[in-house]
């Protein structure tokens, strides 16, 4: 199990593939994204995007998954999250797209009203499968201490 106390500043991970399917990115785009650029190749290529493209809130969707499968792989201590700082969608994501995630963790610290839990910081950078990033966000997360008594690390 990884805590709070394991975490350092300044590493960094690799880790994810998701395969950007037209079905799943129209699904989404129906149910919490209606825009047109997102349902239709006729209305998307009379846009910037030139083609369907996936919705933005698909693509942090989707990267969550990979964030999360991730998080299960390393069996984190993790706590959930509560919020995110800064967020860019900095390249349109297609059908056909593969996403994967690089992160690097920039800051944490002890709670102050919680010595149980810590609160770390990273910058996730999302890539297709060109290495081109797509997706920016500094997210913070929270954590369990191993041993609330012990001072931060």
């Amino acid at each position: 199990m990884q805590y709070f106390e394991d975490i350092a500043v300044g590493a960094t991970a690799r880790f994810g593939s998701y395969a950007v399917t037209r079905e799943e990115a129209t699904d989404f785009a129906r149910r919490f994204d209606p825009q047109p650029f997102h349902l239709s190749d006729e209305a998307a290529a009379q846009t910037h995007f030139g083609r369907l493209s996936a919705s933005g809130w698909h693509t942090c969707a989707m990267t969550m998954a990979m964030l999360v499968e991730n998080l299960k792989d390393h069996q984190e201590a993790g706590l959930g999250s509560p919020g995110i700082d800064a967020l860019r969608w900095l390249k349109p994501v297609y059908p056909g797209d593969t996403l994967r995630v690089e992160s690097e963790v920039l800051e944490k610290r002890r709670s102050t009203s919680r010595p149980d839990m810590g609160i770390y910081k990273s910058r996730v950078t999302v890539f297709n499968q060109d290495d081109v990033a797509v997706m920016t966000m500094v997210s913070n997360g929270l954590i369990r201490t191993r041993t609330p008594a012990e001072p931060s690390a």
